[in-house]
């Protein structure tokens, strides 16, 4: 019995040194607060090929914080993680929540993720869906958490986050699918884009599931009318407004048949409409206000059952 215990005691002091080199390994999380800072991730395409991408200004689609709607920051947070500014990088009661009803399936099927925790995966991690890689996550959000502001963060998330067959990050998706910069989507398009999240290759794919994925969007547009980021009008308007993205299955299957090559650090141009002066509108906490609609002033309103509301 003692042997076994002692097994046991060595098995997990391996585990937990294993764990603590694979952390040391990784680029340091500090880089990122430098908004001129550049690295390349590999991002997966739909056959399952790894590609190279460019994080940071370098890619022609980076959209810094201050272009990116309030709109769509707003949708992401109601969807994603509606205790964003209230959390240190990871949710204790959705973690205990997930862990419960994965017990309950038997499966990883839940991960209760952050935005902060799905930031530090994209940039950092595999797309594995293991306990190992659970811990890494929790710990480099944590980082993350004490390095950036919340508005970078949300900045770094929009940047990577995949919405389509080799279309990563909401620059690229805007162009994608509106043919428009992200700063010019409109509220229903910016719900449109946060209400594929979830799923964009099979089960938030617009070309497969559009209805589901109205559906979804009509629920975080409901969300931003609740707490202030749109006004009875603009609500209205954006109930009415239909997303133009019929007619382009036939680029969806030329995508999938032929996946382009992203370009590398050392030949991807530079987007000419950033500059220095064009600082970050960062979202900041205000724990006794709702926001106002153009502002990024995250409230600590937002209840804890908005975010099952809409999954």
């Amino acid at each position: 019995m003692k042997k076994i215990i002692i097994y046991i005691i060595l098995a997990v002091i391996a585990y937990l040194l294993y764990i603590g080199v694979s952390l040391a390994l990784i680029p340091p999380v500090a880089d990122l607060a430098d908004r001129k800072f550049n690295t390349t991730i590999q991002v997966k395409d739909w056959h399952g090929d790894y590609h190279p991408f460019v994080v940071g200004p370098k890619n022609r689609y980076w959209t810094p914080s201050g272009r990116i709607p309030s709109e769509m920051k707003w949708a992401v947070i109601l969807a994603e993680d509606s205790n964003f500014y209230k959390h240190e990088g990871f949710d204790v009661k959705a973690i205990k929540n997930a862990i419960k009803y994965d017990l309950e399936k038997k499966s990883l099927k839940r991960g209760a993720s952050t935005i902060t925790q799905q930031a530090a995966k994209n940039l950092f991690l595999s797309r594995e869906k293991t306990v190992t890689r659970k811990f890494k996550e929790i710990y480099l959000a944590y980082r993350m958490e004490q390095e950036l502001t919340k508005g970078r963060i949300v900045e770094l998330y929009l940047n990577v986050v995949e919405l389509g067959p080799m279309v990563y990050g909401i620059g690229h998706g805007a162009q994608y699918y509106f043919g428009k910069p992200a700063s010019s989507l409109t509220p229903r398009e910016c719900a449109f884009l946060a209400a594929m999240l979830p799923g964009p290759r099979v089960a938030y794919n617009p070309y497969k599931n559009l209805g589901k994925v109205l559906k979804r969007s009509n629920m975080i547009l409901r969300l931003m009318r609740q707490k202030g980021v749109l006004d009875a009008s603009e609500y209205q308007t954006a109930l009415a407004e239909s997303p133009n993205v019929g007619g382009m299955q036939s680029k969806v299957d030329k995508v999938i048949s032929t996946p382009p090559v992203f370009e590398t650090p050392s030949s991807a141009k530079q987007e000419s409409a950033v500059k220095p002066a064009e600082a970050e509108v960062e979202l900041k906490e205000s724990p006794n206000s709702a926001p106002p609609p153009q502002t990024e002033d995250p409230a600590a309103t937002i209840p804890n059952e908005s975010q099952n509301e809409i999954k």
